[in-house]
C-alpha cells in the first residue's frame, strides 16, 4: 500500500513540524510573558542568531541530505551528517562562549550561553533531516515531542523577570532528553554505515551552494533585522519577531514542505506533474496564510496580550504586512521546492538578487515608515522573489537539464547496497 504509506508519512511529517513550531512558539511566548519588552528584545536577538546558525546547518547538511537516494547512501549520509553537525557546532559554540564570556552587556552574555548549548540544540534539530531522508518522520515526531514536553515545564518554572541568559540556558539544556531519544531511534538504522565527514569539506559539496543561497535569502534579512536592533531601534526586533511568532502555524507547513517534500516529490513521475503538484501546494499555502492573517486580526486585544505580553501592541500593527509576506513566502517555497528537485543549481542567481533586494526594501521601508515600513519592505521582497522563481520554472520545463545536474541526479539515485 504505497499510497497509504505516503499519506501516513505526510501526516507524520506535518505533525512533527507542528510540534517543532509549537515548541518555538512556546519558547518565545513564555520569554515574552516573563520579560519586559526591552528584555524580550534582547532574548529575540539571541534567538535570531541561533536561527541564523540553524539555517546554515540545515542548508549545508540537511538540504543536501534529503536529496540523497539509495538505501546505503542515505544511511551513510545520515551518520556522517550527525557526526559533522556535532563537531562543527562544538567548534563554533566554543568560539562564541570563549570570545563573549568576558564581554559586558546582556546580549553578549546571552550569546555566550548560546555557544555553550549550541552542540546540543543543533544536533538535536539535525536529526529531523536524517529521519526525513530515511523516510521515518514518525521518529522525528517522537523526539520532537519529547523536546516539547521537557522545554515547556522547564521554562514555565523560571521566575518572573528571568534574564535572557538564563532563559537561553534552560531552553538549550532541555534539548538533551530529545537528543538522547532521537539518537537511540537513529542508531540501529545507521550503526553499520560508514562515516565520511570529509565529504562535507570537499569541493563540490552541494551544501555549499545551499549555504550561499541561505546566506543571501534568509540570513541577510535576519542579520539586517539584528543590525536594526543593534544600531537603530532594539524594540523593532521584538515587534518583528513577535509578528513572526504569530505566524508559527504557517512556518509548520513551510518547514514540512522543505524538509520532507523532496523525497515525496521525487516519487511523482514527470516534470509537468511535479510542477502541477507544487503549484497547487503553493496556492493552498498562500490562501492559508491569508485566512490565518484574518484570524489574527480578529483576535481580541486581551487575548493577544496573553500571547505576547507587552510586545502584542507593536506586533499586531504589523499583521497586514506580515500576512501578505507569508502569502508570498508560500508561493516562493513551493517554487523553490520544485527547482530543488528539478534543477538544484537553478535557484542561486534568483536568491542572490531578490534576497539582497529584500534587505534594501527592509531598510528603505524602515527609513520611510519605521517598523511598519520595514515589514512591508520584507513583503515586497518575498513577492518579487516568488514571481522570479516561478518564471524560472517555466524556462526549466522547456530546456533539458545540464549535464552536471543529470550526473548529480544519477549519483543520488545510485541503487541500494542493502536493506535499510
Amino acid at each position: 500500500m504505497p499510497g497509504a504509506g505516503t499519506g501516513l508519512a505526510v501526516l507524520a511529517s506535518v505533525a512533527d513540524q507542528a510540534v517543532s513550531a509549537f515548541t518555538n512558539i512556546v519558547v518565545l511566548v513564555v520569554a515574552a510573558r516573563l520579560s519586559s519588552a526591552a528584555a524580550f528584545s534582547v532574548f529575540s536577538m539571541v534567538y535570531m542568531v541561533f536561527t541564523v546558525l540553524l539555517g546554515l546547518n540545515v542548508s549545508y547538511v540537511g538540504q543536501a541530505l534529503v536529496l540523497e537516494r539509495g538505501s546505503a547512501r542515505v544511511r551513510a549520509a545520515c551518520r556522517s551528517a550527525v557526526v559533522f553537525t556535532a563537531g562543527a557546532a562544538t567548534v563554533v559554540g566554543a568560539g562564541m562562549a570563549g570570545g563573549l564570556a568576558f564581554v559586558g552587556g546582556g546580549t553578549a552574555r546571552g550569546l555566550a550561553v548560546l555557544g555553550l548549548v549550541l552542540p546540543v540544540v543543533l544536533t538535536q534539530d539535525g536529526l529531523r533531516y536524517c529521519f526525513s531522508a530515511l523516510r521515518l518522520p514518525h521518529c522525528a515526531l517522537a523526539a520532537d515531542t519529547v523536546r516539547l514536553l521537557v522545554v515547556v515545564p522547564a521554562l514555565a518554572a523560571q521566575p518572573q523577570g528571568a534574564g535572557a541568559a538564563r532563559l537561553v540556558a534552560v531552553w538549550g539544556v532541555s534539548a538533551l532528553p530529545a537528543l538522547v531519544v532521537g539518537g537511540a531511534l537513529l542508531w540501529p538504522r545507521v550503526k553499520d554505515a560508514p562515516v565520511d565527514v570529509g565529504g562535507y569539506l570537499r569541493r563540490g559539496h552541494l551544501g555549499r551552494r545551499f549555504v550561499v543561497e541561505f546566506g543571501v535569502a534568509n540570513a541577510a534579512g535576519q542579520l539586517a533585522v539584528i543590525g536594526l536592533g543593534l544600531f537603530a531601534a532594539p524594540l523593532a526586533v521584538g515587534a518583528l519577531r513577535g509578528a513572526t511568532t504569530l505566524f508559527g502555524p504557517m512556518n509548520v507547513l513551510f518547514n514540512s514542505a522543505t524538509a520532507f517534500g523532496p523525497p515525496l516529490l521525487g516519487r511523482v513521475r514527470g516534470t509537468d506533474d511535479k510542477v502541477r503538484a507544487t503549484a497547487v501546494l503553493g496556492i493552498a499555502l498562500a490562501w492559508t496564510a491569508v485566512a490565518w492573517t484574518v484570524v489574527l486580526m480578529l483576535l481580541p486585544d486581551h487575548v493577544g496580550r496573553r500571547l505576547l505580553g507587552d510586545t502584542w501592541a507593536s506586533s499586531a500593527a504589523l499583521l497586514p504586512a506580515s500576512g501578505s509576506q507569508y502569502a508570498g513566502i508560500a508561493l516562493g517555497t513551493s517554487a523553490l521546492l520544485t527547482l530543488r528537485v528539478l534543477r538544484p543549481r537553478a535557484t542561486l542567481p534568483i536568491q542572490v538578487v531578490f534576497s539582497l533586494a529584500s534587505v534594501v526594501f527592509l531598510l528603505a521601508g524602515y527609513r520611510l515608515d519605521g517598523v511598519r515600513g520595514a515589514a512591508w519592505g520584507l513583503c515586497l521582497g518575498s513577492a518579487l522573489k516568488a514571481g522570479a522563481l516561478w518564471r524560472r520554472i517555466t524556462s526549466v520545463r522547456r530546456a533539458p537539464a545540464p549535464a552536471t545536474d543529470r550526473a548529480e541526479a544519477d549519483v543520488r539515485a545510485e541503487p541500494s547496497a542493502g536493506p535499510r
